[in-house]
């Protein structure tokens, strides 16, 4: 998925994982906190993409937002899941957009 461009400031959460070969449960869990997180306040978007090295970036209005995901109850079960099961390892990175612009080479400009 890619998502449409928000207005600056706001902020991102890179997500960036090597899974195990146990997969069992992964992508439904997977589907359910997309759709959870896109019923968070301050949720804006996200894009996802995996090839071996699976990259999900979460997009928030607010740091406040990202605190209140990372705390939310069916969220933590599946992070604990996640480090019990499905992931080898990963790494958190949070910041803060300040510039963003886009090409598309399907736009034409005259």
């Amino acid at each position: 998925m890619y998502t449409d461009q928000q207005t600056p400031p706001y902020f991102a959460v890179i997500f960036t994982s090597l899974q195990t070969e146990n997969k069992k449960g992964y992508l439904e869990m997977a589907v359910k906190m997309e759709d959870l997180a896109r019923k968070q306040p301050g949720f804006l978007g996200v894009d996802s993409a995996r090839d071996g090295l699976g990259i999900t970036v979460s997009y928030w209005e607010s740091m406040e937002a990202i605190l209140n995901w990372k705390q939310q109850a069916d969220h933590l079960f599946a992070q604990k899941k996640g480090q019990e099961q499905w992931y080898q390892q990963y790494s958190v990175r949070v910041c803060e957009v300040l510039r963003s612009y886009d090409f598309n080479k399907g736009t034409q400009h005259i």
